[in-house]
């Protein structure tokens, strides 16, 4: 009985303290399916040119999110400890940080844009995916303010603030791709260049909203004004000691993921469309775990500062609990409607077909990355980044990777193939980081 009430008194708040994150992602992802249903709309190259475009820019963008989530365990932590000017010191130290790295990461997309016609895509479609990609570079920098904000005030237990600017995003988003990419109230249908500008202009509203927003909050106004330390070296050296293995992680795991896209391309547009409906739906059920794995970085990282380390392993498993309840009715769900949702995307059925049978191995590898991001944030809350990289190399590129071209292209199984690859990776990295957790826990923690 004490086993069971000693993980209850996690379960709700650990709910409490991720629903703003979770509403905030799932309302970005239902924006990028309402992207894919918009641009779905005007044929299958536009969708596959954005498929195509966002399977390469978002492995940039991933590392320099990445490298923002350094500053939750380091704010976390700072707030147990009821260690205020610390708290505002990172604040401060992020937003040099992570306006240098994202003007880096912007020139770094630039160069990019001249490598896609080379990756063995359909001529139409690089083509159409060129100008999107550079609207897409655009806005890594107000992206990268905005996160900085987000990983700041999440460490002091403030998951609202974010959620209500993220929506406020959204919203904008869509009555943008409404007008843009359609063409309405005396605006030229532009097709998926309307959907880049609507992602840019939104992004770079969320960042002034934190801007002007955030010392306007009378809980915030101390941290403004304390904040006032120049830029230090030292501290840019920890913010990326710390962020660069997360965004690193990121982007092996993305990277994985669009090599699938990449190897769909190669079948033919009608795979990688069908493709990037399942991955728009998958990726939804991922950040609403994303964002349950965000909030237990926050109360581990707080657990940390307040050398309460019993409750570190509690707050864990009652996340992991959560976790795989909600994960298992989602692959229920995506099992039972593996016809219905495609549908909703495109009306060709030859890519409808194609998205339900790829649906079936999505529907199975739910718990397996339900797992894996749980772990993930725990360990970030640990300050725990290096492992977690190569135990993802290991999982994702040298074994996700060749599993699904070995059962795509050698055993001749088709699309199937390099979702099967997807599985296999999940389970692999769910399994390693779980050992990884218990393992630290034990050496650092356990009396």
């Amino acid at each position: 009985m004490k086993l069971k009430n000693r993980y209850n008194q996690h379960y709700w708040p650990n709910i409490k303290l991720a629903t703003p994150i979770v509403l905030a992602q799932a309302g970005q992802m239902l924006v990028n399916l309402a992207d894919t249903l918009m641009v779905g709309q005007v044929g299958t190259t536009p969708l596959a040119a954005a498929s195509y475009a966002n399977s390469i820019f978002i492995n940039i963008l991933f590392f320099g999110v990445g490298i923002t989530f350094a500053l939750t365990p380091l704010v976390g932590k700072a707030f147990g400890a009821r260690k205020k000017e610390e708290c505002a010191y990172w604040l401060k130290q992020g937003l040099w940080a992570n306006f240098i790295i994202g003007a880096i990461l912007t020139l770094i997309s630039g160069a990019f844009y001249f490598v896609l016609p080379y990756m063995g895509q359909e001529e139409s479609v690089w083509k159409e995916a060129g100008p999107y990609f550079l609207l897409l570079a655009t806005s890594i920098i107000p992206l990268q303010v905005f996160n900085t904000y987000k990983q700041f005030t999440e460490g002091l237990s403030n998951t609202k603030i974010a959620m209500i600017i993220t929506i406020g995003g959204n919203i904008l988003n869509v009555i943008l791709n409404f007008i843009l990419i359609y063409g309405h109230f005396g605006v030229p249908a532009l097709g998926l260049i309307g959907a880049g500008i609507g992602t840019l202009a939104s992004r770079i509203m969320m960042a002034i909203s934190f801007t002007i927003i955030l010392p306007r909050i009378n809980r915030y106004k101390d941290y403004i004004k304390t904040h006032t330390s120049s830029f230090s070296i030292d501290a840019f050296k920890k913010i990326s000691k710390l962020g660069m293995p997360i965004g690193l992680q990121f982007v092996i795991e993305i990277f994985a993921f669009s090599l699938g896209s990449i190897m769909m391309g190669w079948i033919n547009a009608e795979s990688l469309a069908a493709h990037q409906i399942v991955l728009s739906l998958a990726s939804l059920t991922y950040m609403m775990s994303s964002g349950l794995a965000s909030a237990t970085t926050i109360k581990v990282s707080i657990f940390r500062g307040k050398k309460l380390f019993h409750e570190i392993k509690n707050t864990a498993f009652a996340s992991l609990h959560l976790v795989i309840i909600f994960m298992s009715l989602t692959g229920v769900l995506f099992f039972n409607l593996r016809h219905f949702l495609p549908s909703l995307f495109v009306d060709e059925q030859e890519v409808i077909l194609l998205a339900s049978v790829l649906m079936i191995v999505a529907a199975f590898f739910q718990i397996f990355d339900g797992i894996q991001v749980i772990t993930l944030g725990i360990l970030r809350g640990l300050e725990d980044v290096v492992a977690p990289v190569i135990g993802a190399g290991i999982a994702y590129l040298l074994i996700s990777v060749p599993t699904g071209y070995l059962v795509t292209f050698i055993f001749n199984a088709g699309p199937i193939g390099i979702w099967i690859g997807y599985m296999v990776g999940l389970a692999s990295a769910g399994v390693f980081l779980l050992i990884r957790f218990r393992t630290l826990y034990r050496r650092n923690y356990e009396n």
